[in-house]
């Protein structure tokens, strides 16, 4: 879904239009108060997943909720206020937690794959790139990745980050895996990120103590009077209204649409794709940059000189650019870059995301995939650059 920049709110029929959607699940949509699994809930919703799943989407599950699962796996009845503590029940409940998903998913028909992150991971742009890939093969193999903030290891609960653009981004601080999942969202290119809560949206006051407060259905980007109307949920979770507000700027700003919405609603993801009124949709305001332009006309670092065979793997075929096909590198480049993609004639037919640096591509120029450990010692990817990090640059576009 690529919004063009307008003034106006688009209708709530254009959700539907998305593929690629990374849905956050907070601490009191798995809890009931923060220990508690909410069972009932969270089977429905992923009853709801495995639909979405099946219909075709593309689905990323950021997931609350280990330190929670840990505390009521060690019979603590407070939640913890130290790191170290905090730290431990994250430990213990991360494995309850997967095995919940994986077994639920399991009956449903669908094959869950855990993996945990730091937001560091996606501040770093070697780091980054390799989530990317990560997690696109296992969409592409029809997985549904299940995420969470690795809070054993992690050793800030709200942290500043910068986006990792060569440190130009914004510094926001997050909780409770919100800022993980708007990362998680933009390194993907999604269509929509879908943050589910307790409460059902923003509203003009706190809904808690104010009867008066009425729901924002829709809102351009994320305004300043926004900021002022967030007040946290009750304890239980590190999130919060303003930490889910960041969240959606950060998002906007990259041209993908944010929804908050209330958990309890029935059959909400569904509703919501469908265009109902529920919860608060953040718009964005400029169109989403696109990924396949600026691969295009970035600056390049280096190129690889291909073979015929190469080629045609590439416009016919859709294939990855392996090392078996490449005939020279030229330039220095370091793993991440954006290369130029060159047949012998030195014409420029693609550029692409390289997955190793210069010395290593040319130790692997010409050879077999299966060669690379031998090689190089280690095997990061069988290819030099893969298929979604590249762009074609004739016909086969």
């Amino acid at each position: 879904m690529n919004l063009p920049g307008r003034p106006h709110v688009p209708a709530r029929s254009e959700l539907a239009a998305a593929r690629r959607i990374v849905v956050k699940f907070g601490t009191h949509v798995v809890t009931h108060d923060g220990i508690e699994l909410a069972a009932g809930r969270v089977h429905a919703l992923l009853e709801t997943l495995a639909r979405l799943r099946r219909r075709g989407l593309e689905l990323v599950l950021v997931s609350s909720g280990a330190v929670g699962m840990g505390m009521r796996a060690l019979s603590l009845q407070e939640r913890p206020r130290s790191l170290g503590l905090r730290q431990a029940c994250a430990a213990v409940g991360q494995g309850h937690l997967m095995a919940l998903y994986t077994q639920a998913f399991a009956q449903l028909g669908v094959t869950a794959a855990q993996v945990l992150l730091t937001q560091d991971d996606l501040a770093d742009r070697d780091r980054a790139l390799c989530v990317r890939t990560t997690l696109m093969r296992l969409l592409e193999l029809g997985a549904l990745p299940v995420l969470n903030e690795n809070d054993s290891v992690s050793v800030r609960e709200l942290i500043e980050i910068r986006i990792a653009d060569g440190g130009q981004g914004p510094e926001v601080a997050f909780g409770d895996n919100d800022g993980l999942s708007a990362l998680v969202a933009r390194a993907l290119d999604a269509d929509l990120l879908v943050l589910l809560t307790d409460v059902d949206g923003l509203y003009t006051a706190n809904p808690r103590i104010d009867p008066d407060a009425r729901r924002i259905p829709d809102r351009l980007g994320v305004a300043d009077d926004d900021r002022g109307r967030a007040d946290g949920s009750s304890g239980g979770g590190t999130g919060g209204m303003a930490s889910k507000l960041a969240a959606a700027q950060l998002v906007t700003e990259a041209g993908i649409p944010a929804a908050i919405v209330g958990a309890d609603a029935p059959q909400v993801l569904t509703r919501l794709l469908a265009g109902e009124d529920l919860g608060t949709v953040f718009w964005p305001t400029a169109p989403r940059p696109a990924r396949r332009r600026a691969l295009a006309q970035g600056p390049r670092t280096g190129a690889l000189v291909v073979n015929d065979g190469a080629i045609a793997a590439l416009l016919q075929r859709k294939a990855s650019l392996l090392p078996i096909g490449v005939l020279q590198i030229e330039g220095e480049f370091d793993r991440g870059d954006l290369v130029e993609i060159r047949d012998r004639s030195g014409r420029v037919f693609g550029r692409g995301l390289v997955n190793y640096g210069a010395a290593a591509c040319r130790s692997l120029a010409g050879h077999h995939s299966t060669e690379i450990d031998a090689i190089l010692g280690y095997r990061g990817y069988d290819a030099l650059v893969t298929r979604d990090n590249l762009v074609l640059t004739t016909d086969g576009r």
